[in-house]
């Protein structure tokens, strides 16, 4: 016997609008990276200055990045059977503005790559949960529209993250201070937390659908065979242009072993890629309500122009190429994931957040390793292999079917 479905009422009505839930999520998105992008923006010449070679910093990158994703297919099920979404969200967001400021004090190499990496798992405990908790507002707003703007708000704390540690780094030349200083935002993160979980208990109930008792109540087994098909087709076009992106560290280290920038300079021109971010995320997120996945497309061309401008000796070029990485990060960090919530419903969005960020962690930690191997050997081989994984993910969109329509609230 099936159990009765439960309206939104029934579950309780947030105390917050659907708009005013995915801004608030938005700023305390900013303040999180506010301390954990200050810190990526700095991780390569970190680890250069710890004794790291391009090879060690292109692995603990994409380690840490395939940690972040790869982990979710833990979080993922686990937060579809408990229901805990809030609980998973908060043992996050502690994790990472923990280990953050710990960065200014480690000395030797393998503490800092462990904290790197530690990090990072705190964004797989949180992101499942975060984004499912995320999703049930953008079925009112619109799928894309939603998590464009909450990643264009999120990229704004990733903009003044490492302007900040850059000034503090300039100022002082240690990255001790620069890096402590961002336990303050950190503080922030977990105090406006509280207050939201509190305000918005049962985001489920945002849902101009009967959600499903499963949606809000722990789940018995979350079976990953129950995904629908064309989730795993859009699985292996990400997972296959992920693969042809560099991690940002292996582009630090190219501007640092070239002697093309300064470390406090290379953040700067981390905030700038962020602040390209926050824009791709946006035009994105209207085009993915307005056409569909087709929009995606853009991505495997982005992939090529980060090997073919950022791996060069011209400074100008260098620049360009970091600034298409932070396009096609930011087309990632938000239709990717508006795409898979129109897939998949809610009950098993949770674990479908999880599998997905396992799949594109695989190709992530590959990316990372790949392009820091290749580095070392041959900048010609990086490009060419590159330009083939693109072209490789292109087919992939090709047969991947799109889902029906816009979503609820787009038009």
């Amino acid at each position: 016997m099936t159990q009765p479905s439960q309206t939104p009422a029934a579950l309780g009505r947030p105390r917050l609008g659907a708009w005013r839930f995915v801004v608030t999520f938005g700023v305390l998105s900013l303040l999180a990276d506010f301390v954990y992008e200050g810190a990526r923006a700095v991780t390569g010449p970190l680890l250069a200055h710890l004794g790291a070679s391009a090879t060690v910093i292109g692995v603990v990158t994409g380690v840490g990045e395939a940690a972040a994703l790869g982990l979710r297919l833990v979080s993922g099920p686990l937060a579809d059977r408990t229901g805990r979404f809030w609980t998973l969200t908060v043992a996050g967001y502690a994790l990472t503005v923990v280990t953050v400021p710990l960065l200014g004090v480690a000395s030797v190499l393998w503490v800092a790559c462990a904290l790197v990496i530690a990090e990072r798992i705190g964004k797989a405990v949180r992101s499942p949960a975060k984004d499912t908790l995320l999703s049930h507002a953008t079925a009112v707003t619109g799928r894309g529209r939603g998590f464009a703007v909450h990643e264009a708000l999120d990229q704004i704390g990733a903009v003044i993250g490492p302007l900040t540690v850059a000034a503090v780094l300039a100022a002082t030349g240690s990255y001790t201070p620069a890096l402590l200083m961002l336990a303050l935002p950190g503080t922030a993160v977990l105090a406006l937390l509280a207050w939201l979980a509190l305000r918005v208990p049962e985001p489920a109930a945002y849902e101009d659908h009967p959600v499903p008792e499963a949606a809000s109540q722990p789940q018995p087994d979350a079976e990953v065979r129950a995904l629908p098909r064309a989730f795993w087709t859009y699985a292996a076009f990400t997972a296959a242009t992920t693969a042809g992106f560099a991690t940002f560290g292996v582009l630090a280290f190219h501007l640092v072993q070239r002697h093309l920038l300064s470390a406090s300079a290379i953040a700067v021109l981390y905030a700038a890629a962020m602040a390209v971010d926050a824009v791709a995320a946006l035009a994105s997120g209207w085009a993915y309500d307005r056409w569909g996945a087709r929009v995606l497309a853009v991505l495997p061309f982005l992939g090529v122009g980060v090997a073919v401008f950022a791996y060069t000796n011209t400074l100008v070029l260098v620049i360009v190429g970091a600034l298409v990485w932070g396009a096609a990060t930011g087309i990632q960090e938000s239709t990717l994931r508006a795409t898979v919530a129109d897939l998949v419903p809610p009950p098993r969005r949770a674990t479908a957040y999880g599998v997905f960020a396992a799949v594109v962690g695989v190709a992530t930690a590959a990316a990372g390793a790949l392009a820091g191997a290749l580095y070392t050997v041959s900048i010609p081989a990086l490009i060419t292999t590159t330009i083939a994984i693109q072209v490789l993910a292109l087919a992939f969109l090709a047969v991947m079917r799109r889902p029906a329509g816009p979503s609820p609230g787009s038009s």
